[in-house]
């Protein structure tokens, strides 16, 4: 191990650098700001480089205050210039990786990072991948293009993964306080790893390996997508049962082991849910190995918004050629300013082509992608009134619910807003 990379660490001399500044790179390279480390923040787009020099965040969970604190402080600072990691001891690499087909994985990212790593690489620097990927990526594609340089990876330079645990929108747990899982190629890899968020996080769990820390992040994602898609076969299981799922969701949780609630809605969406378990279904293929759970489950989800429309021709009957619809919520998720893979979108888009729909949300003014070109309406009696149904997409808290439901002719809740109502106007999902 390093003893000199180690003592930087330790004494916060450490330069760090992060490459990609969204979701998951802005807060993290925040963090160690805040603890004393020098932060650079690398990001090809010329644009968020621009709002973070004037101290705009574009980001919900990161207020612009702690933008200008750490660089009024001199201790952040961005560009779109790789050149700059000729002077850092650390490299986070938190680069987008989405899926280039259906199912099949788009590194092509996190190969450019890692090559522009390559051309800056020295001896003691140490490289830490937190994009969430297949098993293997780390130690099959990383480690041969950084030793391209000359240098060995565990003992000229370090390498480890790192998954990324960031939850948009969930207050109680920003980036400093979710435990973090670090895997290195070798033990003193790990350890430096580990040492170097322990500077910013409480608990650091280390694992044998780097493909124990990328299949620990698609475990993870992939328990959700299989458990959201099993609840949202129930609700459509129940329905054809007449059987309220919320309800038998609240029973069912009264049980204190052996359970844990889920609840049905319109599918998943954000980055890591709807693709990251799909990186594994595709891995596993390499090994002749079929995931069946997480291939139903991600046909499951996908498919809620055509199924919320089956629901809706048979609420509305014949009447439904005709009907116009309100959309209420559009991003992927409560609260958060997030549209990438927003099931909602999906539903909107399926109305769209069918009927006359429309979209309210507090927090997305604008709605222009995937073809749309979207205004979001103003939520009054009067606007309320001229809908035949409002389907309540995304239970945003910002949002006068009551005022819905004293105007709507018909509400359809897919997010269980209006447990306590049993009247025949409120149809839940």
């Amino acid at each position: 191990m390093s003893i000199k990379l180690k003592n930087k660490i330790n004494k916060k001399q450490a330069r760090i650098a992060v490459i990609g500044l969204g979701y998951v790179g802005l807060p993290l390279a925040l963090a160690f700001a805040e603890k004393g480390f020098k932060v650079s923040g690398i990001d090809t787009d010329a644009h968020r480089i621009e709002r973070i020099r004037s101290m705009k965040s574009y980001i919900t969970d990161v207020p612009s205050s702690l933008i200008a604190k750490v660089i009024r402080r001199k201790v952040f600072d961005v560009s779109t210039d790789f050149d700059l990691l000729n002077q850092v001891d650390v490299v986070i690499i938190c680069v987008p990786t989405p899926l280039k087909r259906k199912y099949t994985p788009d590194i092509s990212y996190i190969v450019s990072a890692v090559r522009s790593v390559a051309k800056h690489l020295h001896k003691d620097m140490l490289v830490v991948l937190e994009s969430t990927t297949y098993p293997g990526t780390t130690e099959e594609l990383i480690k041969p293009e950084l030793e391209k340089s000359g240098l060995k990876a565990g003992k000229d330079f370090y390498v480890a993964f790192s998954p990324e645990r960031i939850d948009p929108g969930n207050k109680d747990f920003e980036v400093t306080k979710i435990p973090k899982v670090v895997g290195g190629l070798t033990a003193a890899c790990t350890s430096l790893t580990g040492l170097l968020y322990s500077q910013i996080i409480k608990h650091v769990h280390q694992v044998s390996s780097c493909k124990s820390a990328e299949m620990t992040k698609l475990l993870e994602n992939s328990f959700r997508i299989v458990n959201i898609g099993w609840i949202n076969e129930i609700a459509q299981m129940c329905h054809a049962l007449n059987i309220d799922v919320w309800e038998v969701i609240g029973a069912a949780k009264t049980k204190p082991f052996g359970f844990m609630p889920f609840y049905p809605g319109l599918g998943v969406g954000g980055h890591c849910i709807p693709e990251d378990p799909l990186y594994l279904y595709w891995k596993a293929k390499h090994y002749d190995f079929s995931c069946k759970f997480i291939k139903l489950a991600a046909d499951t989800n996908h498919n809620m918004p055509a199924y919320a429309v089956i629901r809706l021709q048979e609420m509305l009957g014949k009447s439904f050629k005709n009907a116009k619809a309100l959309v209420l919520g559009v991003t992927y998720k409560k609260d958060v300013k997030d549209l990438r893979k927003s099931p909602a979108i999906r539903l909107l888009d399926l109305l769209r082509k069918q009927i006359k729909a429309d979209y309210y949300d507090p927090i997305i003014p604008f709605l222009k992608l995937d073809g749309l070109d979207l205004k979001s309406i103003d939520l009054t009696p009067a606007n309320l009134k001229g809908y035949d149904v409002v389907i309540v997409a995304v239970d945003h808290t910002a949002v006068n619910y009551e005022l819905i439901y004293k105007n709507a002719r018909l509400i359809f809740d897919t997010r269980n807003v209006y447990k306590d109502k049993t009247d025949k106007r409120v149809v839940k999902l």
